[in-house]
């Protein structure tokens, strides 16, 4: 019997993309069907500390690539309540523009990064525009600033940041993607960020097409399976499911953030 303290566990959605679902999967899909990405953040709160995963892109970037930003992530976590000047910890799960941006939001906090992933995103493989795309130079660039200020912490592997928080590299998506398994009140919860996008991404083995490594990808997938209690306690990156299966931590927040640390309402 464990005797960890769980965390509290939130996604806040703070953006939006329509997709077709024949472009979230490798080789495509019949169904001529709407699939849309949502865009989130996450937020792991702990009796004495709290961690943010990911965070975001701001306006400039959405207007550029075509994104719909539906409010500033500082606004969806400032409404559970969380302080962003306090924030010590922020993990980034991996380097693409909508995982890592809007730097200027946590000034007090050291960010969490695999080896692997500053590597990928700072050498060869940057390139080829097939994999650049999907990166913003400034974002890039500002991770190195935070490396030569003292502000960036680096993993290999698998590493406990704290009792009960761990990263995982799990590759695939990009070269040094890490998943984040925290312990809750339910039992190991994993927030897989994009080593699935979607739920159906892991459950059918059909992964998304933008991708580094697909052996990687596809080996994720039962890497999660073992990290988490059961299939049900892994949150995919992007899936618009997770705010449907999930509740709103209280009235208000309905759409816009729900609490991963207690059972979804349905599966």
């Amino acid at each position: 019997m464990t005797t960890l303290t769980p965390f509290e566990v939130y996604a806040v959605k703070y953006g939006v993309h329509e997709r077709k679902a024949a472009d979230n999967f490798l080789g495509g899909d019949p169904h001529d069907i709407s699939m849309p990405l949502d865009y989130f953040v996450w937020a792991i709160v702990g009796s004495e500390r709290n961690y943010i995963v990911d965070t975001g892109f701001d306006a400039t970037v959405a207007n550029r690539r075509g994104r719909a930003v539906l409010r500033c992530p500082s606004e969806g976590l400032a409404m559970l309540g969380l302080d962003l000047a306090r924030v010590r910890d922020v993990i980034i799960t991996h380097m693409h523009y909508d995982h890592c941006g809007n730097h200027h939001l946590f000034p007090e906090a050291t960010y969490h990064l695999q080896d692997a992933e500053m590597a990928y995103a700072t050498g060869r493989c940057m390139c080829h525009g097939v994999l650049a795309q999907t990166f913003e130079a400034d974002d890039v660039s500002a991770m190195v600033r935070r490396l030569f200020t003292g502000w960036l912490q680096f993993h290999d592997g698998v590493n406990e940041l704290a009792p009960g928080l761990s990263l995982h590299r799990i590759g695939g998506h990009t070269s040094g993607l890490q998943a984040v398994r925290v312990w809750t009140r339910r039992g190991w919860v994993v927030l897989a960020s994009d080593a699935s996008h979607f739920y159906a991404n892991m459950e059918q083995k059909r992964p998304f097409p933008i991708l580094y490594n697909l052996g990687d990808m596809l080996e994720g997938y039962e890497k999660l399976e073992r990290l988490a209690s059961s299939h049900q306690h892994i949150i995919p990156g992007h899936d618009p499911l997770v705010l449907k299966r999930y509740p709103s931590p209280m009235p208000g927040l309905e759409g816009i953030a729900v609490r991963l640390d207690v059972g979804p309402d349905r599966s």
